[in-house]
């Protein structure tokens, strides 16, 4: 009885309970057996890829084991979308890697803490965009530049893996610094290391289908490269993990520099930036394979609360990862209750299992990293980008080519900023189509017998300014352009019923051919929008230059109008 009076009415009972309940993502336990089984397999896949992504970011291996933890556990209690496996991922690793480079070559004694702190202020900025309700814009993005630039992030983590690749150290100074000593490191490479890479890298490519249906390729690969780097070929001196301290991680203390101070937040907002896109797009995914809808504002929260704490205990900052979400709900996921059971598997990994990752090579790690960069470049773009459009094709080039050789933020920025004026030019030539001067009934617009009548009986006299759809500020010249016409009338009628909408600079150039037209002695007749856009014109003043009766609901009412002014003139 109490239950059923909860649940019919009183909202004040219902709210104190349910409030606190929203916070958290949709963790239920009517799947228990599918999400356990998801949140094993995809613990699984993301052990090798948090030990690859930790070391080739410069923070350690288990800089990358405790961001799988920390962004996986909080990512999916208080993030948007049930079945999203959120960790390290290939284009966060990048950027941190470049952070860390540039913030400890400035101040080598604090730099790894500003870096650090670096991750905690990019997942303040998540969760600001979240409760701003921000997540729907995030994405709108053109595809090629995203394109463009997820392919350039893929081909810099190729680059910077070269090196342990073919057996050395990284020489520094990023993508450059790497190709430059690329010669050097090929005429000196160490064969042992490079055939465990290679080995990595071709079964990571070939394995077959009906293993990795049970056992993930990485997983495959890190076991068969370490335990063939402590037998066959175990008389060589590797490179190896080393021993590493894991444990409960200590906190950062969160630390600025005010000379580094702008470069942080730059590196912050584009460090949370890419994390919202890349959850985001994961997310999308996701709801294409659950049939469910992600709830994108949550998700930016949840991600901005998992990259705050794992930049507060030094772990790499997380993105929802495609390949571990897939995984988990190919496995039977389909609530968050999968992303927290594989957070608690690897926190096991990382407190009691840590002796078990010491022996494995770098260079086995290498090819699994090469690999993810591999798997990155948008390769069914780049085939057919060409056949899609040259623009698309350029501007794609143009940023990949601008991601790896200059800057993430000048090259999305520039990409961005490209797209979009060559889709304004197109939009605009489009909508030009829609401006229609009309003296006689002829076919441009569809008349009625009386509208028809009335323009042939005006004998050019009577001029019908016809605009239509969305107008921008592309088109404002193309209004301007009919001043010739407009001169050489006597009352012209302005019919703007079909614009559903109008930016500020249209809506002035109406106003200005409207008050060249009155100064010139022409009687003007306006047939008025639909209210939203109606209201603008009117709060900008349009409406102010031709008297109240003058402004008509209908355009044969208008046309009417125009007709007795021709004949009293």
């Amino acid at each position: 009885m109490v239950a059923a009076s909860l649940r019919l009415g009183d909202s004040d009972v219902l709210l104190p309970i349910l409030k606190p309940m929203q916070l958290f993502n949709d963790i239920r336990f009517d799947n228990l057996k599918g999400d356990i089984f998801g949140g094993l397999t995809a613990a699984v896949v993301s052990l090798p890829m948090a030990l690859a992504f930790g070391v080739a970011s410069g923070a350690g291996a288990e800089a990358g084991l405790y961001g799988a933890v920390l962004v996986g556990m909080f990512a999916a209690l208080f993030g948007g979308t049930s079945t999203l496996i959120s960790e390290p991922t290939g284009p966060m690793t990048v950027v941190m890697t470049a952070v860390l480079t540039t913030l400890i070559a400035d101040n080598p004694e604090n730099g790894k803490a500003m870096a650090f702190t670096v991750v905690m202020m990019a997942g303040v900025f998540q969760i600001v965009l979240g409760t701003l309700k921000l997540g729907k814009y995030i994405t709108m993005m053109p595809y090629s530049v995203v394109s463009g630039f997820m392919s350039g992030i893929g081909i810099i983590l190729v680059i910077l893996q070269l090196a342990p690749f073919l057996g050395h150290p990284s020489p520094g100074g990023g993508v450059t610094g790497t190709l430059a000593a690329l010669p050097g490191m090929l005429m000196s490479i160490k064969p042992v290391e490079f055939i465990l890479g290679a080995v990595t890298l071709g079964i990571l490519f070939f394995a077959p289908k009906q293993w990795t249906r049970y056992i993930p390729a990485q997983l495959i690969a890190l076991i068969v490269g370490t335990l063939l780097s402590l037998t066959v070929l175990g008389f060589f001196e590797i490179r190896r993990i080393g021993e590493i301290d894991l444990g409960l991680p200590s906190l950062i203390v969160p630390t600025f520099s005010w000379a580094q101070w702008n470069q942080m937040i730059v590196d912050a907002l584009v460090l949370g930036t890419l994390g919202c896109i890349d959850a985001l797009l994961t997310a999308v995914i996701a709801d294409s394979l659950t049939r469910q809808e992600h709830k994108s504002d949550k998700e930016l929260v949840g991600q901005g609360i998992g990259n705050l704490v794992s930049g507060l205990f030094g772990g790499l900052p997380g993105a929802g990862a495609t390949m571990g979400t897939v995984v988990n709900i190919q496995t039977g996921a389909r609530s968050a209750l999968s992303g927290v059971v594989r957070a608690l598997v690897l926190l096991v990994v990382v407190l009691w299992a840590a002796k078990l990752t010491e022996s494995i090579p770098l260079a086995v790690l290498a090819g699994i990293a090469v690999r993810v960069g591999i798997n990155i470049l948008d390769w069914s773009f780049m085939k057919r980008a060409h056949r899609v459009s040259w623009n698309a094709t350029l501007i794609m080039y143009g940023v990949m080519f601008l991601t790896v050789f200059f800057d993430l933020i000048v090259a999305v920025g520039l990409g961005v900023f490209i797209a979009n004026v060559i889709t304004i030019e197109r939009l605009s030539r489009e909508q030009t189509r829609n401006i229609k001067t009309i003296t006689d009934s002829d076919d441009a617009i569809a008349l009625d017998s009386e509208e028809k009548h009335l323009l042939d009986n005006a004998q050019g006299k009577l001029l019908l300014l016809y605009l239509s759809g969305p107008m921008i500020f592309g088109v404002s010249k193309a209004i301007a352009r009919e001043h010739t016409a407009v001169m050489n009338c006597t009352a012209m009628v302005v019919d703007i019923s079909d614009v559903p909408l109008v930016d500020a600079t249209v809506s002035l150039a109406i106003e200005n051919a409207l008050k060249d037209a009155v100064e010139a002695g022409k009687d003007i007749f306006i047939v008025r929008p639909e209210q939203e856009t109606s209201r603008f014109l009117e709060g900008a003043g349009v409406y102010d230059i031709v008297p109240k009766d003058h402004i008509c609901a209908f355009r044969v009412e208008a046309l009417r109008l125009a007709a007795n002014a021709i004949r009293k003139a």
